[in-house]
């Protein structure tokens, strides 16, 4: 069997996402398709831009550096990954989006970078709704308050909310998750907190992205969709 070209692909996964969102009374317009580009050569990126895609998510600072060095510069670039306060100061004047903000001291250290850079950084909150040691992001619990005290901080602002879902075999069992996190950036919404929008809800991956989007995702990561298995660089 001939494997699908990235393009192929690109049209598959936004035409299963415009049927999720008329499923669910949606628009397809509301939702952004992120492609997970870590550890892809460029010339898969390259590939995907000329299908129309802006919108390219990341792991590692370093990749996205270099992507970010070499690729057009209209690109939306999305820190998905585990982010480490050394490396915050190299990112934030060239990120669009950071998904994965899950403490305090992350925040902190982004809006003291962000201020010697005079930027102000959109930021999610990771959330580690289904409770997942390996996992990172805040509990659903402490989801609030992390919220309340990002906002005060100068140079950052909260735009929502984000979850990494477990690896399932049946994407339904992700369901309560998704909606569990959007159920609690309602309640965020409720507080009507100064420098708060909870605009965005990134949830949902290549295996469950549709239950994602049905349950009220405005972002979806997806890597292995678009470019195939990935390849580890040893």
């Amino acid at each position: 069997m001939e494997e699908m070209t990235i393009r192929e692909n690109m049209r598959a996964v936004e035409d299963r996402i415009a049927a999720a969102c008329q499923e669910a009374g949606r628009k397809p317009e509301d939702v952004t398709l992120i492609a997970v580009s870590k550890t892809k050569p460029v010339e898969m990126l390259r590939e995907a831009y000329e299908c129309g895609c802006r919108d390219f998510g990341e792991n590692k600072v370093q990749e996205l550096l270099d992507k970010y060095e070499v690729m057009p510069r209209d690109i939306r670039w999305h820190m998905i990954g585990h982010l480490q306060r050394n490396k915050v100061k190299y990112i934030v004047d060239k990120v669009y989006l950071i998904h994965s903000v899950d403490s305090l001291r992350l925040a902190e250290e982004i809006s003291k970078e962000a201020g010697k850079k005079n930027v102000c950084v959109n930021i999610l909150v990771e959330v580690n709704v289904a409770n997942e040691e390996t996992k990172f992001g805040t509990t659903c619990e402490d989801a609030k308050q992390l919220v309340q005290d990002i906002a005060k901080l100068p140079n950052i602002c909260v735009k929502g909310l984000m979850t990494i879902a477990p690896f399932v075999e049946n994407a339904e069992k992700n369901r309560p998750f998704f909606s569990k996190l959007k159920k609690i950036s309602v309640d965020i919404m409720g507080e009507n907190i100064d420098n708060i929008t909870m605009e965005n809800l990134s949830m949902g991956m290549t295996g469950d992205y549709e239950v994602a989007v049905s349950e009220g995702a405005t972002c979806v990561r997806v890597g292995t969709g678009i470019f195939g298995a990935r390849q580890y660089m040893l």
